[in-house]
């Protein structure tokens, strides 16, 4: 999914659309034509789904399906919407939670289930058993509409998950560790529903079976702190899967306020931005920078402002000067004070935290009892910040230069293995944006 940039010059184009003919009237509205959606509303999957939603109480609100430009699948606006609107108000009844999975064929196993099964399984449980029912399931019609596949670095291909910049491959692994550990530490417990099917459980609950259930929870679900069930582990249980709201994409440029309305019963959302008439109607799934959107939904954002390149802090030991005997106490006061974590370059150029700590790896050796100052932001000497500018240049350069090599292998790969393309193109996405950034960190260094 990448989401577009809102133009920095908007204030300016805003000003000058009042002077433009009818050229300029025509230019717009094919760009406007350009990023609407198709209406989808008219395919029998979701036709289904509305009939099963009014069923249950559900009230339009003027939101569509549609096909975007960009994003893919998402929901467009039949009017123009104000700030403090609401744009959805899913009924409780609507929404599939642990109660609704107590309530199932599978809730008097899972009460007998030994140690209790976790919220997150028995969410996982159900989804798959109500899949394999198929045409009986009460939920075929939100069964219809959700992905067949995901797109997390979880369903990758171990030769694709190496491609990814660090910490983000190494929480990929560690995702894909705990999904396995859980599926096969569940296989017993899965066994003990075979009285609920005729066909094999080890048939029903395969792997793939497992992941895709996961993903749908783990990309799909809402925040709703439900009542704790007897019957399950004292794990959280703030996990609620949201027919058609849940078709809403995310955008980091808008902003939404979403609960549950204990008067109305209904989960609800209100924009805090206006869209217009036949524009795709975006939430916000939270400040995220493009490694944890992609890890945990699937997608990139393009110019996503919250992006930014991770720095280890391992990685300031090797330019500095060999020669420096206090590299090792400077690095375990960072170490102590957390000054080698959330270290990163953005758009806006180094973060504070990354010049802050090399500022105090750059203390001249008479200057090193000024330590404190330096944490505290305070400016020790033009030297100090003129070499720690020049530290961050050059971090930010050879930044530039491994990911460039990243970028030539992945293009690489995708002329020669067709099957991982998909993937490939989203560790692309993802790599390309990184380098925007560091551009844009080297072009503000470089200026200061």
């Amino acid at each position: 999914m990448f989401l577009p940039r809102l133009s920095d010059a908007g204030a300016l184009v805003f000003n000058m659309q009042k002077r433009r003919g009818r050229t300029g009237r025509v230019r717009r509205r094919r760009r406007c034509c350009d990023s609407r959606g198709v209406n989808e509303s008219h395919r029998p999957e979701f036709i289904e789904l509305k009939r099963w939603l009014k069923d249950r109480k559900f009230e339009d609100t003027g939101l569509v399906p549609a096909c975007f430009p960009g994003t893919g699948r998402g929901l467009m606006s039949r009017t123009s919407l104000q700030e403090g609107q609401m744009i959805i108000s899913l009924p409780e009844s609507c929404l599939l939670t642990t109660d609704t999975v107590i309530r199932s064929s599978v809730g008097p196993y899972i009460k007998k289930w030994k140690p209790p099964p976790s919220p997150l399984l028995a969410l996982c449980t159900f989804l798959v058993s109500e899949k394999h029912t198929g045409d009986q399931s009460l939920w075929k019609s939100y069964l219809d509409i959700l992905p067949s596949s995901y797109t997390c670095p979880v369903c990758w291909e171990p030769e694709v998950v190496d491609l990814l910049p660090e910490p983000l491959r190494t929480k990929a692994e560690e995702q894909r560790a705990h999904v396995q550990d859980l599926f096969v530490s569940s296989r017993a417990f899965f066994t003990s529903l075979q009285p609920l099917f005729a066909e094999s459980v080890d048939n029903i609950f395969s792997y793939s079976a497992f992941l895709w259930a996961w993903c749908t929870v783990n990309t799909r679900a809402v925040y709703l702190r439900s009542t704790r069930q007897d019957s399950l582990s004292a794990e959280p249980d703030t996990c609620a899967l949201a027919p058609y709201l849940d078709l809403l994409n995310h955008s980091p440029h808008v902003q939404v306020k979403a609960a549950f309305n204990e008067k109305t019963g209904c989960y609800e959302i209100r924009t805090a931005s206006r869209c217009r008439k036949h524009e795709e109607v975006f939430i916000c799934y939270g400040p995220h920078d493009n490694q944890r959107l992609l890890l945990e939904y699937g997608f990139v954002s393009a110019c996503n402002p919250h992006a930014c390149v991770p720095v280890p802090g391992e990685t300031l030991v090797k330019y500095l000067p060999t020669a420096d005997k206090q590299v090792h106490r400077k690095m375990s006061i960072l170490k102590e004070r957390g000054f080698t974590e959330n270290l990163t370059f953005g758009w806006d150029g180094p973060s504070w935290r990354l010049l802050t700590a090399l500022k105090l790896l750059c203390l001249e050796a008479e200057k090193f009892t000024s330590w404190k100052k330096v944490l505290l932001g305070e400016v020790i000497s033009d030297a100090n910040e003129k070499t720690s500018l020049g530290v961050a240049r050059k971090i930010c350069s050879d930044f530039i230069e491994e990911t460039r090599a990243v970028l030539r292998k992945v293009s690489d790969m995708k002329e020669g293995n067709m099957l991982l393309v998909n993937q490939l193109a989203l560790v692309e996405a993802l790599w390309m944006e990184e380098l925007r950034i560091l551009q844009a960190s080297a072009e503000i260094v470089s200026s200061l």
